[in-house]
């Protein structure tokens, strides 16, 4: 495969413009219109959607991927397989908050680019080859990834001690709207309803949000433990919680970076996630 059609390719879509990408290689944007089509030509697919920004088509998503590893690998060779790497990962906000960075410290070699969203959409982003690593729920392996089972992060129900005692009869403290755990709490519990709720995109803005009586919401146990026993909320049922399965998801290369980070986070999880 031509290396300048596909970091051409790369560009378009890193940038999401024919002409931000001329600028970014120095050439014009007819070079890159030409290069597009000749890579296109090659592969039989139509491989960017002309759109504002553009992006790839789902034929085009596996280049992204494999340009993406082209580049750590080369990368990785002339920096002696360390220095210089980058490393694109995206992770859930609560492992995040709680037991995922000793997993960056202890492999301090690449610089990283970290990406939060959902643990239910994390892979979304390894498909799009946007990251090349993932904290996911998802449990079946995102094509091209290795998935490696990481453990259960458990929730704890909590909530001030001014909220009522069932949590269908008080708000929810929601972290978006892709966030579904307190929902499937309460489906658990078999309530029926749809509470009223506050939206709290930040991790520890949501637990301030439970602290100060907003709402209830399901917080991770590593975070609500220590609070309980500070007397800052309480547990709305001492006995039940929510465990969610993480996988670790990564590309299917020979990289000394991603064997070590997968080695890293494996143990940072095993210290910190149910079994």
């Amino acid at each position: 495969m031509d290396q300048v059609q596909l970091a051409t390719f790369q560009a378009v879509i890193g940038t999401g413009s024919f002409e931000a990408a001329a600028r970014q290689l120095h050439v014009t944007p007819s070079a890159v219109s030409q290069r597009i089509k000749a890579l296109e030509s090659a592969v039989g697919q139509v491989l960017v959607r002309r759109a504002r920004p553009c992006v790839a088509t789902p034929a085009g998503e596996a280049l992204v991927r494999f340009a993406g590893q082209v580049e750590l690998l080369e990368r990785e060779a002339l920096a002696q397989a360390r220095d210089g790497a980058r490393v694109a990962i995206v992770v859930n906000a609560d492992s995040l908050d709680t037991w995922f960075l000793p997993a960056l410290a202890a492999v301090p070699g690449p610089a990283y680019e970290l990406h939060t969203d959902d643990q239910d959409y994390t892979a979304d982003l390894l498909r799009s080859g946007t990251a090349m690593a993932a904290v996911t729920a998802e449990h079946v392996a995102v094509q091209g990834c290795r998935l490696e089972p990481l453990g259960a992060m458990r929730y704890l129900p909590v909530g001030a001690a001014t909220l009522p005692s069932d949590p269908a009869e008080a708000p929810m403290i929601v972290y978006n709207r892709k966030d579904q755990l307190q929902h499937r709490f309460l489906a658990s519990l078999r309530r029926r309803g749809e509470p009223s709720a506050h939206y709290v995109p930040a991790a520890a803005a949501f637990v301030e949000a439970i602290r100060l009586g907003l709402g209830w919401g399901m917080v991770p146990e590593q975070r609500a433990r220590p609070d309980i026993a500070a007397g800052l909320y309480r547990p709305l049922f001492p006995d039940k919680y929510l465990d969610v399965p993480l996988y670790w998801q990564y590309w299917k290369i020979e990289s000394a970076v991603l064997g070590d980070l997968t080695a890293a986070v494996k143990a940072a999880a095993a210290a910190t996630l149910r079994s």
